[in-house]
Parts: structure tokens; sequence; C-alpha cells
């Protein structure tokens, strides 16, 4: 991470760490927060809960994975930071359950940056109208954007996915759409090297850290 950060022109400190620990134990997880690693990700709230009341106080939680609404309000309870808002819908619902618990949520908008019909997100060129819907939502705050690269064609075939999201946020920084500290969700364990390089702000990482999963 160190390195991608210098060969970009940028500090390292200026790249966060969010250790996936989906599909892993709760004393993975413990190892993980012994270790200074405080935020970590989890694809489902199901999963998620046990890890999460198991814990304790301590880690920061990051919903990294989709989120349907009937899933909001246990999300909102045990989350700090979602990283898959992709409606203005399931983000008035978070922000609604949010204000009932006295919480404030960071969150990310998630972008469809690639043609897959698979992947979820909101479209490009409906980011910055979503992301201006959400600003009466006082319960929310929009910490930046998110995407995830292709399923084929390596670190490389992801840059361009990268550099979208990137350009997307910068345009809504110009715009007064973000705030000017927004950041961006992006990079796994294959091509976090090349998400740093295009301007990732925290990368998701988790079998590069844990190993395969069971």
């Amino acid at each position: 991470m160190a390195e991608a950060a210098r060969r970009s022109g940028r500090e390292p400190d200026a790249v966060a760490l969010l250790a996936v620990t989906k599909g892993f134990g709760v004393e993975v997880a413990r190892s993980a927060f012994a270790l200074d690693l405080v935020d970590l990700g989890e694809n489902r709230v199901q999963e998620a809960e046990g890890k999460i009341v198991a814990m304790g106080a301590g880690p920061r939680w990051h919903l990294i994975g989709h989120l349907q609404t009937n899933k909001a309000k246990r999300a909102a309870q045990l989350f700090d930071a979602i990283h898959s808002v992709d409606s203005l819908r399931l983000a008035e619902d978070l922000a609604r359950r949010a204000a009932a618990e006295g919480r404030t949520l960071r969150c990310y908008v998630e972008v469809r940056t690639t043609d897959e019909s698979t992947k979820a997100g909101v479209a490009p060129e409906e980011t910055h109208a979503l992301v201006d819907r959400m600003k009466p939502l006082a319960t929310l705050r929009v910490a930046g954007l998110m995407t995830m690269g292709p399923l084929h064609g390596g670190p490389e075939g992801a840059r361009s996915s990268f550099r979208a999201l990137r350009r997307l946020r910068d345009e809504g920084i110009d715009r007064g759409v973000l705030g000017a500290d927004a950041g961006l969700s992006m990079g796994m364990s294959d091509d976090f090297e090349v998400a740093i390089e295009e301007g990732a702000t925290i990368v998701r990482i988790g079998s590069a850290l844990f190993g395969p999963r069971p």
C-alpha cells in the first residue's frame, strides 16, 4: 500500500485499510483488531451481527455488500459506515433508522463503473443527482463514492473503472455536490495497488490479509 501511494505521489497515510472479515469467524476479527486493524468490513448483516455483538465496543464496522431495505434497520444499529448506498429509497430508510437510534451513519454511494449486469450501483450519470438528493438527510454523511472493478481483466483491467470513479468524485467536488474531503472506496486484494495509484482513499482487503476463505 505504501509503495503504491508513493508511486502516485501520495503519502502512505492518505489511504486507509479496511480489513474484510467476511467469511471468517469472530476469532479472525479479534486477531485483526488486536493488530490495530480497527476498521473491519462485512458483506452481510446477518453474518456480521454475531461478530459485532461478540466483540463489543472497539472496532469500526463497515458494511460493504449489497443492502436490501428490509435489512436497513439492523444495519443502522450495527454499522458505522455503509459502502453500498445505491438508491434514494435506501438512503432515506437508513436515515430514518439512524435517527431512531440517535446515530449518524457515514456512507459511500456505490457506482456501477462497468457494463456488467451483475454489478450493483447507481449509473455514473445519475450519481451526482442522488448525492444531491441525499443532502437533506441529516443522519447520513456522504463520505464519498465506492465501486468494484470488473470480474475479468486483472488489476490493469480495473484501472479504467477506478479512474472513472475518481473523475466522478472530482467533478462532484468541483460542482459543490460532494465535500472537499470526499473519499474513494475502491480496490480489493487483487487490484488494490492500481486502485491506490488511481486515488483510492480506502481499500477493502480480505484474502491478502487472512488467506483463502473457509
